[in-house]
């Protein structure tokens, strides 16, 4: 069985369970990276029903705005829901730049509200679908290709000698079926796919991706993402440089809530907080 077939036979189970659990088709959950655009062409391939999402988080690159458009139009063509979701906080519109006086604090590595806010509310009591895989990072090694989300319980599909489908009859089934809590419930087709394969996949698809590819980006994220090096942050704030003045604008009204929290801080100006944000 090839990665291929192991990956929309993951998709097929998927979409048979979200019908029988939650009444509803799978959801794919896009971020305009490759690694969605190869899960959309998968899905498209295993030949199963489902509604496609994605999550604005205002910190995108235009380029991937504009990849996300045109191929939900296409999706759109062929029949398929798909849904751009703007962010909301607190029952009110946000953007990054009104979230972060909010949160009085900029986002960082170990404060990730950013992702929590404008990119991870998708899907709630939905089955979904995600291109994430373990090649990613070292915090993706440990998922498995079947999750459920605010559970202990993994129900992983290995594709190997102890693999488990709905078409089986064992306990592990059993359980999974009758339990049926509404808790948000994970696909990861191409988890166990390196960069190597994906790449090669996207060739002999002809699979169009975000053009940011071509020229050199191996990261489609939000623009100035503090998961991302320090390198190329420097890179897409030289290429975005209105994305380097909203930031600090936003700062500077970071500043301003803070003093009026009486919250103390070593900063003056948004600027020295961007200094220390992006090189620090």
């Amino acid at each position: 069985m090839t990665i291929e077939d192991k990956a929309i036979l993951r998709l097929q189970e998927a979409a048979q369970m979200s019908q029988q659990i939650y009444e509803k088709p799978l959801l794919l959950t896009y971020s305009g990276g490759k690694d969605s655009d190869l899960t959309v062409n998968l899905a498209v391939k295993a030949g199963i029903p489902f509604e496609i999402v994605h999550s604005l988080t205002t910190v995108d690159m235009p380029e991937t705005v504009y990849h996300t458009r045109q191929v939900f139009a296409k999706l759109e063509e062929k029949g398929f829901s798909c849904k751009i979701i703007k962010p909301t906080y607190k029952n009110a519109p946000v953007t990054m730049w009104t979230l972060i006086p909010q949160k009085s604090m900029p986002p960082t590595r170990f404060a990730r509200y950013c992702c929590s806010v404008l990119k991870e509310t998708a899907g709630k009591g939905r089955f979904i679908a995600t291109g994430v895989r373990r090649a990613e990072s070292a915090k993706r090694a440990s998922r498995e290709s079947f999750e459920i989300i605010g559970s202990r319980k993994q129900y992983s599909v290995l594709l190997s000698d102890n693999e488990v489908f709905m078409q089986d009859n064992t306990e592990k089934r059993t359980m999974f079926e009758t339990c049926r809590p509404k808790a948000k419930r994970t696909v990861n087709p191409i988890i166990d796919w390196t960069d190597d394969d994906v790449w090669d996949y996207i060739a002999a698809e002809n699979i169009n991706v975000n053009p940011k590819y071509r020229d050199g980006y191996k990261r489609v994220g939000c623009v100035g993402c503090p998961l991302s090096s320090k390198c190329n942050r420097t890179r897409e704030f030289e290429e975005y440089p209105t994305y380097k003045r909203a930031y600090i604008r936003a700062f500077d009204k970071m500043l301003d809530v803070r003093k009026a929290k009486g919250l103390a801080t070593e900063w003056k100006t948004g600027e020295e907080v961007f200094e220390w944000w992006v090189n620090r």
